[in-house]
């Protein structure tokens, strides 16, 4: 534990009264405690618990936390002690038993009944516990045994069956009080003691409380309502009352006693506040003094050396405080503190009003008007070089001798005026500045006044000091500085741009440097007639510097409207040399102590041969001791105490998960030190999220609002007043928990499908080209198939008839008449051939036929036939008339005439039939009693003819079945369907649409 090896504090200084300690209370009408406090004790790992009658309270020095489990359930029963195990652990006497509260898990011993009212542990490390309303017989001492408890009763020498107090003292005996007596008790040893006063028992409420003491005797509170025995001694088994000469121990009802680290005495009381006993010295502090009740519970002591006391209506502490007070209520005869001395003979000397203060040995005196003072203000206080007293009052100058006051009277034998200021130059003559008449500087020999000097020969002056080098030194009205030496002033003027205000105190150094306080800053002079400032552009905190003086080390000190501040002699000597230079200054504020105001009455600092520095303030006297000053070493130990999550609470356990999508994060720590809580400064740090350490300063909460999933760890560290850290503070780890989309599982699965998304759509887009080039080489090749086809099924064909038409002529060429027919059907053949190739170009961009009537265009077929055969044809046609795109029906129409054309060129046969059938589907039958197609021929078609190729082109294009059915014996059938949603137009459906649908059927 940091505090174990921590060095403990001194304890709180046992020079100085209860009322200059720092004391704080918190008070049940505040709100902040839920019950009378009963208990107090501070637990290893830094927290003060407070015992109350509704609970048990912890308390971090700014906040009173109410104990709760891990479950959520509070401590509601009553608190009557309170122990801090060397383990850590705190162990509660309750009304109802014992338990211990072990890493914030309760545990309870309830083989042992009863209220507990005191626990203590032995050297050994054993638990002992005092116990009162006992009804199960088995005594009031009790020792707790591994997990059970044991009881001591009357068969182990306890006469007594309920037990108010207990403690061990150095030799390892238990002391065990009751009501009537108590015991000194071993297993194997016991002695007994009487309660008993001179006169009766009567009202006897028995031992309050036990305080063991370093030389081995035993300090004794005793309670009665009627006579009481008050504080006791007991040493060598005899009692000894404890009295002084202003203090009686027996008048206490006594229910409270504690020796703190300086072996100092505190006792509290049933209705008389607390009393403090060092030595024979006893101080006492009541509600009338600011304690929260004069009924005392409890004393205790933290680490620090803070004392903590426990009343019936709050808690209080007292502490050191760096800067102490003197006002009336430690002795001083008024409440307005002027002018110091310090007498060479260790005397301080505090000028007041109706009085003038002396302090010899720490006991104040005074000396007021009937004791002779002349005058109700004391203005100004000064010791001559014989040790002669200088009091000059609003009635004049005097030296004080003797116990009487002779005044300084001018040639005319009346008095001075109101005098600021008194010195001595180096000559002894006395010099002394008057604001009254005479108005300006006095010079005063042998007691006597032996000239004055006024404005404008003398420039009027707030100050006066002597020079070490001779003469004096004025801090003149106007600001500026002046020297008067042998009879000769000289002035020393600051531009008027940077002129301070009129300086009220000045030190000569004997290095002929002079400085000065000023509400404006300090003022210094040095050799050359150089004079500068230092303000809060130098880095002091504020400007307004009421006095200052050197410490023995040369450090020097100002008494500032911020604070009390102190500049080390190096930085010093930095700003004589630079006058412009940042110099560090060490702040002591109202934590330490320190209570600014301006007095009007110089000097107002001092320092006394011991070292200590003295500031006066027109209400109170402040000291301080810069060798001796206390430090707190003592780093504070760190806790983080909770995590809030969105509102919802955690404790602050190390792999703590926090919900999904966690947004505003709170964590609470504290650092416990007790000296100034509110000065406890804190850095933290959550590794994960900050790159540097942050400073929030007093702040005890850290929040983040913007914390993604993931693992983090939080850090903070601490220091006290004094700026001592905890370097090693507190941690813990925590995992803001992913919700299921920001899982790594969903991260890795959307970067998977992000990944094949982009594959896909390159794959898509490489195939959208390919295809858009595949389309484009097939349109060419169907173009150029579908041309061929063209120029195979009209002009090739035509030229073909021609052909034959000419051999057939050829035949015969005797006959004239004939050759001339065939010369004529000659032209008409090759006539038709130019109109079929243009034909052909033209179905590039329109349909071959001109309307919607297939059946007319399979007549004209049929008819053409007749040209090359004198077959008989028929043409039928079923069913109605339907519309149909002319694209497919184009190479529909193309289907049917080559096979008509094939059948009337090839076939020899002596009839043709052709059947058009309009039903679902759109059907073509073309056959004839030819010779047939040999089925070689069928299935690979001819070399070098494109006929049945052609037509099982375009029926596969256009989505139809193409059957052919031949033989030698029944000539040729071919069939050609056409599905009707292929090449019907839909009447409800626009032109655009049809031709998409038509595209789409298609494909």
């Amino acid at each position: 534990m940091l505090l174990a090896i921590a060095p403990l504090a001194s304890g709180v200084d046992s020079s100085v009264r209860i009322t200059q300690y720092a004391h704080s209370a918190w008070r049940l009408q505040d709100g902040v405690i839920n019950g009378e406090p009963l208990a107090i004790t501070q637990t290893a790992d830094g927290y003060l618990w407070i015992g109350t009658a509704n609970g048990l309270l912890r308390f971090d020095g700014v906040r009173f936390v109410p104990w709760v489990s891990s479950d959520g359930q509070h401590f509601s029963k009553s608190v009557y002690s309170l122990l801090s195990g060397t383990d850590g652990s705190l162990w509660v006497g309750t009304g109802s038993g014992l338990v211990a509260l072990r890493d914030g898990v309760l545990k309870s011993y309830p083989t042992a009944s009863g209220r507990v009212n005191a626990i203590i542990q032995d050297r050994q490390g054993v638990v002992w516990f005092a116990r009162s309303r006992v009804h199960d017989g088995r005594g009031p001492l009790c020792e707790v045994v591994a997990d059970t408890v044991k009881c001591y009763g009357t068969s182990d020498g306890i006469p007594f069956e309920q037990s108010g107090t207990l403690t061990a003292d150095t030799f390892g005996n238990l002391w065990i009080g009751s009501e009537t007596e108590m015991i000194r008790w071993k297993p194997d040893s016991v002695s007994t003691f009487k309660l008993m006063t001179p006169k009766s028992n009567e009202g006897l409420e028995g031992v309050g409380a036990f305080a063991p003491a370093t030389d081995g005797s035993l300090w004794v509170g005793i309670a009665r309502t009627g006579r009481q025995l008050g504080l006791q001694r007991l040493w060598k088994d005899k009692w000894i009352s404890f009295r002084t000469e202003r203090f009686d121990g027996e008048s206490l009802s006594v229910t409270a006693l504690y020796l703190d680290k300086q072996n100092v005495l505190w006792v509290g009381t049933k209705n008389q506040g607390i009393y403090r006993i060092h030595g024979d010295d006893v101080d006492h502090f009541g509600t009338i003094d600011g304690l929260s009740s004069d009924g005392i519970n409890a004393l205790s002591e933290d680490h620090e050396g803070n004392i903590w006391i426990a009343t019936s209506r709050g808690v209080d502490s007292f502490r050191d405080l760096k800067v102490v007070s003197l006002s009336a209520r430690e002795g001083l005869g008024g409440n307005a503190p002027g002018p110091l001395l310090a007498a060479r003979d260790g005397t301080v000397w505090i000028g007041n009003d109706d009085a003038v203060d002396y302090m010899r040995q720490n006991e104040i005196r005074s000396i007021g008007t009937k004791e002779g003072l002349p005058g109700q203000r004391v203005t100004s206080l000064f010791e001559d070089r014989d040790g002669q007293l200088w009091i000059a009052t609003d009635r004049g100058l005097f030296v004080y001798g003797h116990g009487r006051f002779s005044p300084i009277r001018r040639a005319d034998g009346s008095a001075l005026g109101l005098v600021l200021s008194v010195i001595q130059d180096n000559d002894g003559v006395v010099w002394a500045e008057c604001l009254g008449d005479p108005k300006g500087l006095v010079k005063i020999e042998k007691n006597k006044v032996t000239g004055e000097f006024r404005d404008p020969e003398m420039p009027a002056a707030t100050f006066l000091a002597a020079a070490p080098q001779g003469g004096i030194w004025l801090a003149l009205r106007n600001g500026d500085l002046a020297r008067y030496q042998q009879g000769r002033l000289q002035e020393f003027r600051f531009e008027a741009s940077h002129k301070p205000s009129v300086a009220k105190h000045l030190i000569a150094n004997p290095d002929g440097t002079v400085i000065g306080a000023t509400m404006s800053g300090v003022i210094g002079f040095r050799g050359g007639g150089l004079l500068q400032t230092l303000t809060s552009k130098n880095g002091l905190p504020c400007d307004s510097v009421y006095s200052l003086m050197f410490d023995a080390q040369q450090n020097i000190w100002l008494y500032m409207q911020c604070g009390l501040v102190r500049i080390a002699g190096q930085d010093l000597k930095t700003w004589w040399d630079h006058p412009n230079a940042m110099i560090h200054v060490a702040v002591l504020d109202a934590f330490d102590g320190v209570q600014p105001s301006e007095q009007w009455f110089p000097p107002a600092a001092i320092r006394t041969g011991d070292g200590r520095l003295w500031f006066a303030n027109e209400s109170i006297v402040q000291v301080i001791d810069p060798a001796h000053s206390f430090r707190n070493s003592i780093p504070p130990p760190v806790h983080i105490e909770e995590v809030v999550a969105d509102r919802k609470r955690f404790l602050a356990d190390d792999g703590l998960h926090l919900p999904p999508r966690t947004r505003d994060l709170e964590i609470d720590y504290a650092g416990l030190s007790f000296v100034a809580p509110q000065k406890v400064r804190f850095r933290y740090r959550l590794d994960g999220r900050d790159d540097a350490w942050q400073e929030p300063g007093t702040r005890r909460q850290a929040f983040y609002s913007d914390l993604r999933p993931g693992k983090y760890r939080f850090r903070v560290i601490a220091c006290n007043n004094d700026g001592v850290w905890n370097e090693e503070g507190a941690s813990f780890s925590f995992f803001v928990t992913p919700a299921w989309y920001q899982t790594k599982l969903f991260i890795i699965a959307c970067f998977v499908a992000g990944v094949l998304l982009i594959m896909l759509l390159h794959w898509l887009r490489m195939r959208y080209a390919m295809n858009s080039l595949s389309a484009r080489f097939d349109e060419r090749l169907a173009e150029r198939t579908r041309i061929a086809r063209e120029f195979h099924d009209t002009l090739l064909q035509t030229i073909e008839g021609s052909k034959l038409v000419a051999d057939d002529a050829l035949d015969q060429p005797a006959d004239l008449a004939r050759m001339r027919r065939t010369v004529e059907q000659l032209a008409e053949w090759l006539s038709r051939a130019i109109q079929e190739g243009r034909a052909a170009l033209q179905s590039l961009r329109t349909s071959t036929t001109e309307t919607n009537d297939l059946a007319e265009g399979l007549r004209r077929a049929t008819e053409e036939c007749r040209m090359f055969s004198p077959m008989k044809t028929s043409l039928s046609v079923q069913g109605e008339t339907k519309e149909m795109h002319p694209v497919v029906r184009d190479e529909v129409y193309r289907i049917a005439y080559e096979a008509i054309r094939n059948a009337c060129v090839h076939s020899k046969a002596s009839e043709l039939e052709v059947e058009l059938k309009y039903a679902q589907d759109l059907s073509i039958r073309v056959g004839d009693n030819g010779v047939g197609i040999p089925a070689p021929l069928i299935s690979h078609g001819k070399d070098g003819h494109y006929g049945l190729r052609g037509m099982r082109e375009r029926a596969e294009r256009i989505g139809g079945k193409l059957k052919v059915i031949s033989s030698a014996n029944s000539g040729t059938e071919i069939t050609v369907v056409i599905p009707g949603r292929v090449i019907f137009l839909r009447p409800d459906k626009s032109p655009i649409e049809k031709i998409i649908s038509v595209f789409r059927d298609t494909k």
